[in-house]
C-alpha cells in the first residue's frame, strides 16, 4: 500500500517537471499559452493525469493538444529521471476548461440572482392569506368559569 503523502508530492512534482519542460525544451509552434494546473498520478505510481489550460481558440486548444501528445516520450523519460522511480509513469495530457465552467458558473449565479429578485418583488405586495388573528379567542369564557367555581375548591 501507497503512501498517501508520498503519492501527492510525487505528483506535485510531476506537475513540476512538466511545466518546466513545457516551457523551456519544447520547441513547437502549435503549442499555445499553456499552464499547467494540475497532476495526479495513480497510487501504484504507474500513470500520471497532467491537467492544462489553454489561452485562445478551439484551434489552439486542439494546436497544443498535439504538441503535447508528440513530446509525450520526452516528458515521461525526463519526469521518470527524475522522481527516480522503477518504472516511468505513463502521461495522459486533460484540457482542464476551468475558465468554462467558471463561466458557466456565473451564468448560473447571474440567474439566481434574478429570480430572486423577482420573488422580493412579488413578495413586497402580498399579504397573508386569512386573518391576522386566526386562533379564536373566548376572553368572556374564561371569566365565566372563574365565577362558577365555587369558595373552598381548586381548580382541577
Amino acid at each position: 500500500m501507497t503512501d498517501p503523502a508520498r503519492v501527492r508530492r510525487h505528483a506535485e512534482r510531476v506537475r513540476e517537471l512538466v511545466a518546466s519542460v513545457v516551457r523551456t525544451q519544447i520547441k513547437d509552434p502549435r503549442l499555445g499559452m499553456i499552464t499547467i494546473t494540475d497532476a495526479r498520478i495513480t497510487p501504484d505510481l504507474r500513470e500520471a493525469t497532467v491537467f492544462y489550460t489553454v489561452l485562445g481558440d478551439a484551434a489552439a486548444e486542439a494546436g497544443t493538444a498535439a504538441a503535447l501528445e508528440s513530446a509525450k516520450g520526452l516528458l515521461r523519460s525526463t519526469v521518470g529521471k527524475a522522481l527516480g522511480l522503477r518504472h516511468s509513469p505513463s502521461l495522459a495530457f486533460v484540457l482542464d476548461n476551468v475558465q468554462d465552467q467558471a463561466k458557466h458558473l456565473e451564468e448560473l449565479l447571474a440567474a439566481a440572482r434574478d429570480a430572486d429578485a423577482e420573488v422580493q418583488r412579488i413578495a413586497a405586495g402580498a399579504k397573508h392569506a386569512g386573518d391576522p388573528q386566526p386562533y379564536r379567542v373566548d376572553d368572556e369564557d374564561d371569566e365565566d368559569e372563574d365565577e362558577e367555581i365555587p369558595a373552598g375548591r381548586d381548580k382541577a
